[in-house]
């Protein structure tokens, strides 16, 4: 497999520190972007529980929404907050895992979260928050074998 989109995965990367040094520290991990992420965890809640058929669960740190309806999320889900909103597919631990990096954003950037991940883009391979929460995790590329992982050297940052 090609790892055409490593370089400029670590250019976003390296873009999206460059922003995070300008935005004045009381906005990150903070008590006002702790009040940001609650307020995407009462917005995800309110969706999920508007749209949701299917089960509601607690995994991974997450509240997982299942059932919703494919208009109502992006890709194979979307996190808010502290909710994760899907369709009927149990979610893996792995996608769980790239969810929970970005409930961990959420923490971090509060209410600037959605502006921010909305100027990293839609392509996830350029995205800094899909990248940050893992790519293969996420299923935005197929995973590397031992062996491909142990030829290449680590990405750093991520």
């Amino acid at each position: 497999m090609s790892d055409d989109w490593r370089p400029a995965a670590e250019r976003a990367l390296v873009r999206g520190r460059a922003w995070d040094r300008r935005i004045p520290s009381f906005l990150l991990r903070s008590p006002v972007s702790r009040i940001g992420y609650w307020w995407g965890t009462a917005v995800g809640w309110a969706w999920g529980s508007l749209w949701s058929t299917g089960p509601v669960e607690r995994r991974a740190g997450l509240w997982v929404f299942r059932g919703m309806p494919s208009w109502t999320y992006n890709r194979g889900g979307v996190c808010v907050g502290g909710c994760f909103l899907t369709g009927d597919a149990d979610p893996s631990d792995d996608v769980l895992r790239h969810e929970a990096v970005h409930k961990a954003q959420w923490l971090r950037y509060g209410f600037l979260m959605p502006v921010l991940y909305l100027f990293a883009g839609r392509d996830p391979l350029r995205n800094r928050f899909e990248i940050e929460a893992g790519l293969e995790d996420g299923n935005y590329v197929r995973r590397r074998s031992a062996a491909q992982r142990a030829s290449s050297p680590n990405r750093s940052g991520a």
